[in-house]
């Protein structure tokens, strides 16, 4: 029996979304090495948040150290998406960029651990800075007029909607939709992530230089 069944569920549906989405982008040429990476370590963690809902938070020992891990994995597949944004929006050969970009999401963390915040949480807190990194670089490209830009948008868009799931009382999920918010959140994600890989399809160019 699963320690928490809609979490664990839901989280496995995300990832094995995603990890099929992923296996897609692998082998789509002119899509840029670090977007399939992204979805990988996305839809991975989702499978490993599957695992800790599933089995891990039947043992207070480990609970704890699991939901680190699952958080790293998240960190990793936002690394990867800003690695594919910098390459798309500022170009190839861009590593400066993209350090300098980093740096800022980590110094946030660095904040909150010198501050007594220092876990898997604030490292989450810290990917938001991150995320609005992304998104600002975004919003250059599309009043740029890149092809990509729109959908990806309109794809950060939905993705930012579902994350009001988490926000909801739970007795208005469990009334609509019979799971709590986070379990909701989980399948929620999953538009935006169709629409994010859609977007990607939908603009392939031709195959260039390796990852920034």
């Amino acid at each position: 029996m699963l320690s928490e069944p809609a979490l664990a569920l839901t989280d496995l549906v995300l990832g094995v979304v995603t990890l099929a989405l992923a296996a897609r982008l692998r082998g789509t040429v002119g899509v840029h090495h670090s977007w399939f990476l992204t979805f990988a370590w996305t839809g991975a963690a989702a499978v490993a948040g599957f695992v800790h809902h599933g089995f891990v938070t039947f043992s207070d020992d480990v609970d704890g150290p699991s939901f680190a891990v699952v958080s790293l994995m998240v960190v990793v597949g936002v690394s990867y998406l800003l690695s594919a944004t910098v390459y798309e929006v500022l170009g190839p050969g861009r590593r400066k960029a993209f350090w300098l970009l980093r740096i800022a999401s980590l110094g946030a963390y660095l904040a909150l651990a010198l501050s007594g915040r220092a876990g898997a949480s604030s490292i989450l807190m810290a990917e938001g800075v991150t995320m609005a990194l992304i998104l600002l670089l975004w919003v250059r490209a599309y009043r740029d007029d890149h092809p990509m830009a729109p959908r990806i948008l309109v794809a950060f868009g939905v993705s930012a909607a579902a994350a009001i799931a988490q926000g909801l009382p739970e007795s208005a999920t469990r009334t609509a939709t019979g799971l709590d918010p986070v379990s909701l959140y989980h399948l929620a994600q999953i538009p935006g992530i169709v629409m994010m890989y859609l977007a990607l399809v939908a603009t392939v160019r031709p195959a260039t230089s390796p990852a920034t």
